[in-house]
């Protein structure tokens, strides 16, 4: 017997999503700004039931209600913001909803990339979705388009699909990697792996310099055209599957 949607009191799902503490959270209600299929909510310890169309259903301060845990974007990075708190410069999280920052669980990155790269990332509350995408055992492959401060010698794509190149200051060889030249000094490069500034590290050891850097496809998702930097796009449930090759 299968189980039903998860279900949860209003007060604490809407304070849950960043809409504000409980006490908040009961201001709206009192204030007639919670309706769910049309009708003002009255209570806020009702139980709502959490149902994948119940951000079409209910409506806060006149507008839809947020995703609902489980809740995957996608989003075009641009060029000088962070994805860890290590690094200097504005933090990605910075271009999504301040709402979101406080949602419970929290948005996290699936992975990182580094400040200086721009492209596509993924983002989602979903503990076991990020971890099933960056698992070796998923094999989710990203491209990137690298950007080279000299111009290519026309071995670089048999070296890195041999799996047999190794890193700077590692012990172990990178797994195999696709090269494919747009331009004598630019190519892209598919890798199996997230190891630290790999692709960078890779052209460093074949003794060229990447000057510019931007992941366009994660799995079988790609960034749209139309995305420009800093825009974000809700993921439904063909594109999740898609990130595995599965759409």
């Amino acid at each position: 017997m299968s189980k039903g949607p998860a279900n949860l009191r209003l007060d604490r799902l809407l304070a849950n999503l960043g809409y504000g503490s409980r006490r908040e959270v009961q201001g709206l209600v009192d204030a007639g700004l919670v309706k769910l299929d049309g009708v003002v909510m009255q209570d806020a310890d009702q139980r709502i039931a959490i149902t994948p169309d119940l951000s079409s259903r209910m409506v806060v301060r006149g507008r839809p209600l947020d995703p609902p845990p489980g809740m995957a974007l996608m989003l075009h990075k641009p060029l000088g913001v962070t994805c860890s708190h290590k690094e200097a410069g504005p933090l990605i999280y910075s271009l999504l909803p301040d709402r979101w920052r406080r949602r419970d669980p929290a948005i996290s990155t699936v992975g990182r990339l580094d400040k200086e790269t721009s492209g596509l990332i993924l983002l989602t509350d979903d503990g076991a979705l990020l971890h099933r995408i960056i698992s070796p055992k998923s094999n989710v492959p990203k491209r990137y388009l690298a950007t080279l401060d000299r111009p290519l010698k026309g071995d670089e794509a048999q070296i890195f699909a041999s799996g047999t190149l190794m890193l700077e200051g590692e012990d172990k060889p990178l797994l195999p990697a696709e090269l494919e030249v747009i331009s004598p000094v630019s190519a892209h490069v598919t890798v199996h792996e997230g190891r630290y500034h790999q692709v960078r590290r890779m052209f460093a050891a074949l003794g060229n310099h990447v000057t510019a850097l931007h992941r366009d496809l994660v799995g079988g998702l790609d960034l749209p055209e139309d995305l420009e930097p800093g825009q974000y796009r809700l993921l439904g449930e063909a594109d999740v599957k898609a990130i595995f090759g599965k759409g």
